[in-house]
């Protein structure tokens, strides 16, 4: 019994390191850009979009679609680094757990 007291308390401390690390990821931001660079936009931890930001050349007569492809494209890239961002945080929370917590719902590593 001795083991399965360490192994909860090692448990109990992935458990705060996960936590602590989905608090730092809510607070975290990132930048996705398309066009080059004409188009940025930034999300929240949580994928909520914060800001956007538009080279001014874009904005003329005729070019709403064109702004609106280059925001969705933005927002992939962003979702995309955030996404890749998350896995490595809660990887790195779990420690040598990670490989055990890929199985469990509602863990993505």
């Amino acid at each position: 019994m001795k083991d399965l007291g360490g192994l909860m308390k090692q448990a109990q401390a992935m458990q705060q390191k996960l936590a602590d690390a989905q608090a730092r990821l809510a607070e975290t931001t990132v930048d996705g850009t398309s066009g080059g660079g004409m188009v940025t936009v930034t999300l929240m931890g949580n994928g909520e979009l914060v800001r956007v930001l538009m080279d001014e050349s874009l904005v003329q007569p005729g070019e709403g679609e064109v702004i609106a492809d280059l925001i969705i494209a933005a927002h992939a890239d962003a979702k995309k680094k955030l996404d890749a961002k998350q896995a490595q945080m809660m990887q790195d929370a779990a420690g040598p757990m990670a490989g055990l917590m890929g199985g469990l719902p509602g863990m993505k590593f």
